[in-house]
């Protein structure tokens, strides 16, 4: 069963208390008008309340019903409006308002609720204020989108469908250590973080130079940011240059001017410039812009400086601040919804600066990969904590250099490594269960990572396994707290919760029926190489598929979903054929002689040969 999507929403305070229960108004769990509210294993229904009115942004005013369950807000527009309905994950909402404040305020043209979600849209329902009470409605929302706040569990954890796989046996670290060809001279695995005590935002397993002892490993820890210190991402297959992932050093401003050092920090560093015998030097990729890595010295943090740090180069790649991204996708947010202003369009899209940054993180993560492929040199990557900016170019570069991960479970992976075990902070960053709308903390830094994926494939057709669909299936996951794969912000926290026993992974929703994402172009044998797509704002564009989804007027005539299916089905009929005519080929090739035949002139079996090699 599949529902749209919403995303996320806090409460407001501006409301006086609203009327008892009235005859329109069903607060018995379990119970459906009609049976007409879709509903999965271990959802139930809250609320019901009638004569509701959906104020549609494209279709005008639609009366029906309104569903609150513990998982979603399902609207149900009475017969005469058809099938039309509104699904909306309570994980998605962002921030709920009460438009009409009081009984005395009868005059107001509308009495109702207006969420704001994470999907670029806003949801907006009127009631009459005469037989519905809004308190109750309120309430049921309140309680099961922001259960965090509320001291209550997400649904993922009354979530009871069955999947045919477990996704939670996607990812296995040592098992991807060994597929990166570790441990290896240079490098070696250790479980000195196996109960996050060293840096509780890091996964237990880690790899770091083998020359490096756990005393020195620890001292390094003290001198970065939350305890981040530098540790192998992904190593390359033959030329043994290194994608290392780390936080910003602790240097601040010392006595005259200066920062303040670490020996056992530069023993590490250049332990890991030593572990690539193919080059004697190693770059530094700071994500921040120059200005901003400045000024966190003033705030105890820093860069490392090129004279305490020998044989490495500093490279800022000019990647804005968590601050400026958001910014940036709320002038987006208002640039596409609920209208497209078609006269100023490309205006107004340069306006939102989006593409721009888009195009620093993909630049960004092409240099990482040109420089470890091409120029045989390792790389360090950091921002200030090293989970946000850090994980999308270690993840991005990753992804252009080695093609296991463009196949879908290869990205499963990837994201589960690089993003959900090294601390990404989901919860904070999308408001997951909180109702803190105007925390400062939230930011888009995972769906702009998404959003340079679906760019990179739109340049490289071809590379990859899984189609758009995935893509969007992943973002609208995000924030639905269906599953507990985005759940909290570390692996020490959902070790501590259990999410692997007591939740679903998305990963075993998408596996179970993995024909829906896979692309029909791929083409895997053509695509081994290393990708490195045109970082420029002329190829790239904006994602109409995910951030317009929500405006009929911006549908294709034939969805991307459904041209993938057909297309996928001719490649399935040509395959076969192909298949019969190389079966057929080989029949031919392996005819037996017999012997009255052995003497069969030469040229008639050469000619059989020909064959088979055409």
């Amino acid at each position: 069963m599949s529902y749209e999507n919403v995303i996320e929403a806090g409460m407001s305070n501006n409301d006086s208390a609203d009327e008892d229960d009235k005859d329109n108004f069903d607060e018995k769990p379990g119970s459906a008008i009609n049976g007409d509210c879709p509903l999965y294993n271990g959802e139930k229904i809250i609320c019901t309340a009638s004569d509701i009115t959906y104020f549609c942004p494209y279709s005008g005013r639609i009366k029906g019903i309104l569903y609150i369950t513990n998982y979603k807000l399902f609207f149900q527009g009475n017969e005469e409006n058809g099938m039309f309905t509104v699904s909306c994950p309570l994980g998605n909402i962002s921030k709920l308002e009460k438009v009409g404040s009081s009984a005395k305020q009868k005059t107001e043209s509308v009495y109702g609720l207006e969420m704001y979600c994470k999907d670029m849209r806003n949801l907006k329902f009127a009631l009459k204020y005469e037989n519905t009470p809004r308190r109750k409605l309120v309430d049921a929302i309140q309680n099961n989108a922001f259960p965090i706040s509320n001291g209550r569990s997400f649904f993922a954890f009354e979530y009871q469908d069955e999947f045919r796989l477990n996704g939670w046996e996607v990812y296995d670290a040592n098992r991807e250590m060994t597929r990166l060809g570790l441990p290896t001279d240079c490098w070696r695995l250790t479980e000195l973080n196996r109960d996050y005590r060293l840096c509780d935002t890091y996964p237990a397993v880690l790899a770091v130079p083998a020359t490096i002892g756990d005393d020195e490993v620890q001292n390094c820890a003290t001198f970065r940011s939350k305890s981040r210190f530098p540790v192998l991402s992904w190593l390359h297959p033959s030329n043994n240059a290194s994608i290392t992932r780390c936080s910003q050093p602790n240097v601040g401003v010392g006595v005259g001017g200066g920062g303040r050092r670490n020996k056992d920090d530069e023993k590490y560093i250049q332990a890991i410039l030593e572990a690539n015998l193919q080059c004697h030097k190693l770059f530094i990729m700071d994500a921040r812009p120059k200005i901003n890595a400045v000024a966190n010295k003033a705030k105890g943090g820093g860069y490392e400086d090129n004279n305490d740090y020998p044989n490495t180069e500093l490279v800022f790649l000019d990647i804005a601040n968590i601050h400026v991204m958001r910014d940036s996708l709320r002038k987006l947010k208002d640039m596409v919804y609920p209208e497209v202003d078609d006269a100023h369009y490309l205006s107004n899209l340069e306006a939102t600066r989006w593409l721009e940054h888009l195009k620093a993180v993909i630049a960004g993560a092409v240099r990482i990969a040109d420089t470890v492929d091409r120029c045989r040199t390792s790389c360090i990557v950091h921002c200030s904590d090293g989970w946000d900016r850090t994980p999308q170019l270690t993840s991005l570069a990753m992804l252009l250099l080695d093609p296991y991960y463009r196949t879908v479970q290869g990205f499963e992976i990837l994201i589960e490594k690089e993003w959900c075990s090294f601390g990404h902070k989901f919860s904070q960053r999308y408001g997951l269960g909180d109702k803190n709308h105007s925390d400062d903390q939230r930011s888009p830094i995972f769906v702009q990572f998404i959003d340079a994926v679906w760019q990179i494939t739109k340049q490289f057709p071809c590379a990859f396994e899984f189609n758009e669909h995935f893509l969007i299936t992943i973002l609208t996951h995000l924030n639905s707290c269906l599953f507990g794969t985005f759940l909290y912000n570390s692996e020490t926290e959902r070790v501590k919760e259990d999410i692997c026993n007591k939740t679903h992974s998305l990963w075993s929703f998408v596996n179970s029926q993995i024909e829906e994402y896979l692309n029909p172009l791929y083409a895997k044998l053509l695509h081994q190489h290393v990708l490195l797509p045109v970082a420029s704002v002329r190829h790239l564009k904006l994602w109409k598929a995910y951030y317009m989804r929500w405006n009929p007027r911006m549908q294709p005539q034939e969805s991307m979903e459904h041209i993938s299916k057909v297309l996928s089905a001719r490649v399935k009929q040509l395959r076969t054929m192909c298949e019969n005519l190389q079966s057929e080929l080989d029949a031919r090739a392996t005819v037996q002689v017999s012997p009255a035949n052995e003497t069969r002139n030469s040229e008639t079996w050469s000619g059989t040969i020909s064959v088979t090699s055409c």
